[in-house]
């Protein structure tokens, strides 16, 4: 079955990067879907090397009528039997002709607005259990919402001679814990917080105080940059700009900490199991799905620098073997639960599902 993924976004986010790794699993797999995206963009770019498709349309933000039009043409021009959307944009713009049997299916990341944007559709994913029960709570029909989740590459290999450079050029210390965040600057990722729970540890000498490499960038980066020398934290907090290639610092870290106070699921999470690091999340929606805690990761209380701080002390309190322990368990639980084989196959098999399925009555 030929199938068409359309996503309008202009960002790298969480839900962009894992459509790049769909596709291109898709592809890799003797699949031959058709992403359609905005020229330029992020996405588009990051496909522009690899083997998926492409076809560029505005796909603006307000009624595109050019978009629509060409995104019912190439159903019928592609024999499409599967459209599937990212996003609010590209959903809200797809309306599949009602005599065609072509099946569209949204994937939803978070807990988004379905009115105007999603009701429309035969079927929906959504890549969390909070987020499926969401939907049906809101009135969409329980038999066409489907549970799948993300699925992140495997880490490639770092030499031993990067990483001392990348160590001796931040100036990190010896004996310091090093721990590793990561994301937008924005206010529901909670970097405020973590600032104020780094500042609020028990204090150690110099040269074993924590670092914290914080790897992203967004709107509130100035304000981030002026908390830290308002808690005095100068010297022990390294801002590394957005990272399109984060393995480094992942592998320099001896734990990632997830401040996020909303996260529909968490994919760096996801991340910090690849790399075999043991996690320390705030109780937000993901975390709370993933990590059980004190096995496969640590758990500490939502939006509270206080509770941050203690699960942050409790984790460098942990003996070397206890955390490798921790992280192992993480490892185990991404490639039992978000492996890309196992992910991909709950793909195809839904398309396949969704074609026997149909479309549903309005």
């Amino acid at each position: 079955m030929r199938t068409l993924h359309v996503i309008g976004s202009t960002q790298m986010g969480g839900a962009d990067q894992f459509f790049v790794r769909l596709l291109t699993a898709l592809t890799e797999a003797g699949h031959a879907p058709l992403a359609v995206t905005r020229a330029g963009s992020p996405i588009a770019q990051a496909l522009a090397s690899g083997p998926v498709r492409q076809l560029h349309l505005p796909l603006a933000n307000r009624w595109d009528a050019w978009s629509w039009w060409q995104l019912r043409r190439q159903i019928e021009r592609e024999g499409i039997g599967l459209v599937q959307t990212y996003m609010g944009r590209a959903s809200r713009l797809m309306h599949v002709p009602a005599a065609s049997a072509c099946v569209h299916v949204a994937r939803l990341g978070g807990f988004y607005k379905l009115d105007g944007y999603y009701r429309h559709c035969d079927a929906w994913i959504g890549n969390t259990q909070a987020i499926c029960d969401y939907l049906v709570r809101e009135g969409l029909p329980a038999a066409r919402v489907f549970r799948i989740g993300n699925f992140v590459p495997e880490p490639p290999a770092v030499a031993a001679g990067e990483l001392a450079r990348l160590r001796t050029g931040l100036g990190l210390p010896p004996a310091a814990p090093v721990l590793f965040a990561l994301g937008r600057f924005i206010d529901k990722k909670g970097f405020a917080d973590l600032l104020h729970a780094l500042a609020r540890l028990p204090a150690v000498e110099a040269g074993r105080a924590p670092r914290l490499l914080l790897a992203g960038d967004g709107p509130e980066r100035a304000r981030l940059e002026a908390l830290v020398h308002a808690l005095h934290l100068d010297g022990r907090v390294h801002f590394l700009g957005w990272q399109e290639r984060p393995t480094p610092y992942f592998r320099l870290a001896d734990a990632l900490v997830c401040p996020s106070r909303h996260e529909p699921l968490g994919n760096v999470i996801l991340e910090a199991w690849s790399h075999r690091r043991p996690v320390l999340s705030t109780a937000n929606e993901g975390a709370s799905e993933l990590i059980r805690d004190g096995d496969n990761g640590l758990i500490c209380p939502l939006a509270d620098p206080d509770g941050l701080a203690a699960g942050i002390a409790r984790l460098l309190a942990l003996p070397a073997e206890a955390r490798e322990r921790i992280a192992g368990r993480g490892r185990a639980t991404l490639d039992a639960e978000h492996g890309q084989s196992a992910v991909l196959a709950r793909y195809l098999e839904l398309y396949e599902h969704l074609r026997t399925l149909g479309r549903r009555s309005r």
